[in-house]
């Protein structure tokens, strides 16, 4: 009897279908051999075999969980948001929303935590000139997508990809999601051990099994230990912990933004400054953007120094930050140091012209901006008007008019002891030495790029550096001037004083000795000749003084500011 072809067909793609299924499943047993070794090769070793099976089987749940279990124990963040970006909640908020109005415009009420907090009475929370880092995240509306696409796939899409890319999203910076992602994965976690439990009897009950050998800590067993699998309990108390945390740093900076918002500029500092010198280190971007708004802050303290010193530490961090690029340029704009300035604003143009050229914002989709793409042709042509007018203010001799008090924090006619004592405290903050400091508190997302940070940290620093030890030495040399040009004023002052007194001290003089009338006898008048010699010569005395005082005063009057000198006759000088 001959055999359809149609059935023979089928047949080979059973065949094929379970020989491949086979080999998926070889792959997947060898890698959680190796994965059980918790060795960093080995793991790394179970990622070329659990690519080979993902490439076979894309979708197959178990290699796509022992995947991503093994990049976040390698600490490749990165690569775990890559893998599960379609779950990330703000990401799928801003793909929603991308085709759409803004849901601010929209008729729908806004929800509680959207609300800003301390408004001020000149201003809405609406309006459409406010910077969109001083709103307050929502998160009621990531916990609705959420939830909606969780019951949806609840059966069908496991639950650890809560756990593990909510881990991944707090290393990253991405505090809002990462909460969220915890508190829902935790929450399941908690119903399904809770359901689990009830249907067991107390004879057969244990603890519901992982698909992989790795703590969801991070933490390695020992090697002569067999490996286990995380428990419930363990895998909870961790998450606790962690979340714990993640929320700690948003409550510091919700109040820090709110404090801002509400113009106490020195409480917004002090809450930021508990961020950034935590005992516990704090995610790279998380740092960052922490690091950019206290500059707004100092900013708008007056502390121009701080701030510029703020920007350079978002820019080691992140160079392609659009925001600290555009207020470090106007910061040195406000100084009126142009070269520097242009340098911030060529460097923006190009990284404007990047994001054109690709079409696309810099970084991977998942990383949070504070300006939309369609905004970029229109800053680009602002900016470039910019740059033309500054170009001819360097050309036109602008360059050595630098504002070195408001770099100081100065006022115009301070002392050389308030002089002394702002530099000293500008430069124990801003040393060279201790421009990567602030590096020892950062929890890097991807260790090899710390050289890079660190280079350019220093060389931020060492350029404020040199700034504030030109701004001093020009301060100073003024001061120096304003002492000498005061210390002449004075001189002058007690010279004129000087003159004065002997000219009055002469006019006593010959009003206390007149001249006699009449003369009775010789004798009498060769003593009033006498007298009247003695008279004479202490008059002719009391002249030449007067004549060289008055003409020192001339001299240091046209020295000091007049435009016509004195004209004094020095004849006077014999007498």
């Amino acid at each position: 009897m001959a055999v359809s072809p149609c059935l023979s067909v089928n047949d080979q793609k059973k065949h094929w279908w379970l020989s491949n299924r086979k080999v998926v499943d070889k792959y997947i047993k060898d890698a959680r051999s190796l994965i059980a070794t918790h060795e960093q090769s080995e793991i790394v070793s179970a990622l070329n075999l659990l690519d080979a099976a993902l490439a076979i089987s894309p979708r197959f749940e178990a290699a796509l969980e022992l995947k991503a279990r093994s990049l976040l124990y390698l600490r490749r963040f990165k690569d775990v948001a890559d893998l599960l970006q379609d779950y990330i909640p703000s990401l799928k908020m801003s793909g929603d929303d991308s085709g759409s109005v803004s849901s601010d415009n929209s008729s729908q009420h806004l929800s509680r935590e959207r609300i800003k907090l301390l408004p001020s009475n000149n201003s809405s929370s609406d309006s459409p000139g406010r910077d969109p880092s001083f709103k307050c995240f929502s998160i009621s509306e990531l916990k609705k997508k959420v939830m909606a696409g969780l019951w949806k796939n609840c059966e069908k899409e496991g639950q650890w990809r809560y756990l593990v890319l909510g881990q991944a999203c707090c290393h990253l910076g991405l505090m809002e999601d990462a909460m969220v992602l915890l508190q829902t994965g935790k929450r399941l976690a908690s119903d399904a051990f809770r359901r689990e439990s009830v249907c067991r009897s107390d004879d057969s009950f244990s603890f519901p099994n992982s698909i992989t050998t790795l703590d969801i800590s991070g933490t390695t067993a020992p090697p002569s230990m067999p490996p286990r699998n995380p428990t419930f309990f363990s895998e909870s108390e961790n998450i606790s912990q962690l979340l714990s945390h993640i929320k700690l740093l948003i409550r510091r900076r919700t109040a820090a933004i709110a404090a801002l918002d509400a113009g106490l500029f020195s409480e917004a500092i002090r809450h930021f400054s508990k961020i950034v010198d935590g005992r516990r280190p704090a995610p790279q971007s998380f740092l960052a953007e922490c690091y950019m708004q206290r500059a707004f802050a100092y900013k708008a303290a007056g502390r121009i120094a701080e701030s510029i010193s703020d920007c350079n530490k978002t820019l080691a961090l992140d160079p392609t930050c659009i925001q600290a690029l555009d207020t470090r340029a106007s910061l040195l704009e406000t100084i009126r140091c142009l070269p520097d300035c242009l340098h911030d604003l060529e460097h923006l143009k190009l990284l404007y012209n990047t994001i054109l050229r690709d079409r696309k914002l810099p970084g991977p989709a998942w990383k949070r901006h504070y300006v939309r793409y369609r905004e970029i042709p229109g800053k680009l042509c602002a900016l470039t008007t910019k740059i033309q007018q500054l170009k001819q203010r360097v050309a036109s001799g602008e360059t050595g008019n630098v504002d070195y008090y408001a770099l100081i924090g100065l006022r115009r006619g301070c002392s050389r002891s308030e002089l002394d004592r702002a530099h000293l405290l500008l430069c124990l903050r801003h040393k060279p030495d201790k421009a990567t400091n602030f590096i020892e508190r950062c929890e890097f997302a991807d260790e090899c790029d710390l050289d890079s940070i660190k280079d350019r940290a220093k060389m931020s620093a060492l350029l404020l550096y040199r700034l504030l030890q030109k701004g001093y030495s020009s301060v100073m040399s003024t001061i120096m001037d304003e002492e000498a040009a005061e210390k002449q004023r004075k001189k002058a002052t007690a010279a004129l004083q000087a003159a004065q007194a002997a000219a009055i001290q002469v006019q006593q003089t010959q009003h206390s000795n007149p001249k006699p009338e009449h003369e009775t006898s010789p004798v009498s008048s060769c003593n009033n000749n006498s007298k009247n010699t003695t008279t004479n010569s202490n008059t002719n005395v009391f002249q030449g003084v007067f004549c060289r005082d008055l003409t020192v005063v001339g001299n240091l009057l046209s020295q000091v500011g007049f435009n016509r000198p004195l004209t004094v006759k020095y004849e006077a000088l014999s007498c």
